[in-house]
């Protein structure tokens, strides 16, 4: 039998990285079975729709990396969902009451099955189960039974779905043995928590994948960093590309116990993609994120200074914008590099050193003249040339300070350190 998954969520929002991780399971479990994956979109709750919403779940899943076979909107097939509501309600398996069609569960015995998750027994008393509703007074069927029939008339072989879908697994069952079909494989996989141990939700802080798209991470290291929430790889590597997990993907690797999202390592993560891209990669990259930054032309010179320093995208401007635009003084920023000294008298005489080193200027004279300067006014070579260095960016963090210069240019380098002084 062809492997089949789905990922199908309801339009009620930007799906968060814990839905998305569900999503890539399915994906990859499909991919290195050679299988399709499909995309459902279950819209029945009309009143619950987001305007956007759909989109955002297929810009998502695009920009991730996890291409679908096929689209479905539940919407558009209420006519299938009224035809196998008629089949129940023709062999006595419903009450209708009040335009709404529920659905009468076993009262007797238990309901189980092995759970693809460690293959284990999870079973529920049916005397637990109450009955529901599968077919609204409105006409469209309830999330249970449009999922049951799309499930079996789409062929889906394996639901990989979250821990919370477990109590529902007993409805869904019952409903395949109502119709005589063979259910699928149900692998339950732990939510992600925060730091703070609880689950990971829309409403209490959980973020979209869009939202870490703006935030400057890179589709390949989240989807690097999703897949190592709740699966293992061979040898623990942390560090895999799209094909090297495709390749080791299986349902035996998947973790019980629920991951937690650390935004601290995704960021390691994300810095290390970051500089395995080449110098034009990362230029396109910074270029394609900063649509609408000014100075977006003239990034290239810059990234070789930058590579090793950022661990996101939007990491460049702030690092950088000085190179651009003049930047603005904060005099306790100098007060707190130096303290107790004179700084107006140590800028000047920073200028006057500098007029007198050789144009073009030689990184080893600029720091050998420095670092005597250093020495002569009881500084250390740190202050010194922080000093230098907010004088020219008005920050305490830059790209190489040398660079920087050959980048700003010599003259706007004295330039910068003149108004510096007008600050004292």
């Amino acid at each position: 039998m062809k492997v089949k998954t789905r990922f199908a969520p309801s339009p009620t929002g930007v799906p968060h990285i814990g839905n998305i991780r569900t999503a890539l399971f399915n994906y990859f479990f499909a991919r290195v079975n050679d299988g399709e994956f499909i995309l459902r979109i279950e819209d029945t709750d009309q009143a619950r729709k987001v305007e956007g919403a759909e989109a955002a779940i297929k810009e998502s899943l695009s920009w991730i990396g996890a291409d679908w076979d096929e689209y479905i909107v539940q919407s558009k097939r209420i006519s299938e969902y009224k035809k196998y509501a008629d089949q129940l309600i023709k062999h006595g398996l419903v009450i209708e009451e009040e335009g709404a069609v529920r659905f009468k569960t076993v009262k007797n015995g238990e309901t189980f099955w092995i759970d693809g998750l460690e293959n284990k027994k999870i079973s529920f008393k049916n005397s637990e189960i109450e009955d529901f509703v599968i077919l609204k007074s409105d006409g469209y069927p309830t999330y249970h039974f449009a999922n049951v029939v799309d499930d079996h008339l789409m062929e889906i072989t394996h639901v990989i779905r979250g821990g919370d879908w477990i109590s529902s697994t007993p409805k869904h069952l019952m409903l395949y043995s109502a119709f005589s079909w063979d259910p699928p494989k149900f692998v339950h996989v732990p939510n992600i928590n925060g730091a703070d141990g609880k689950k990971l939700s829309k409403r209490f802080g959980a973020k979209s994948v869009l939202d870490l798209k703006r935030e400057g991470y890179l589709s390949e290291a989240l989807l690097n960093y999703l897949m190592l929430l709740g699966w293992s790889p061979k040898n623990n590597l942390e560090i895999l590309s799209k094909e090297e997990i495709k390749s080791q993907f299986s349902l035996e690797k998947l973790n019980s116990s629920p991951a937690v999202f650390d935004q601290v390592k995704l960021e390691w993560l994300n810095g290390e993609y970051i500089r395995m891209l080449s110098d034009e990669e990362l230029t396109k990259g910074l270029q394609e994120y900063l649509v609408d930054y000014p100075n977006k032309d003239k990034i290239a010179p810059v990234v070789p200074l930058i590579k090793e320093r950022i661990k996101k995208l939007s990491d460049f401007v702030p690092l950088t914008d000085f190179l651009f635009e003049k930047p603005e003084y904060e005099k306790e920023v100098f007060t707190k590099v130096v303290k107790n000294k004179n700084i107006k008298e140590l800028l000047e005489k920073i200028l006057v050193e500098m007029k007198k080193l050789k144009s073009p200027w030689q990184s080893q004279d600029f720091e050998k003249t420095f670092k005597k300067f250093a020495q002569e006014n009881n500084l250390s070579t740190t202050e010194t040339f922080q000093l230098i260095r907010i004088a020219i960016s008005g920050q305490t963090v830059t790209p190489p300070l040398f660079e920087s210069i050959k980048i700003l240019g010599f003259d706007e380098a004295l330039n910068r350190i003149k108004e510096a002084c007008k600050l004292f």
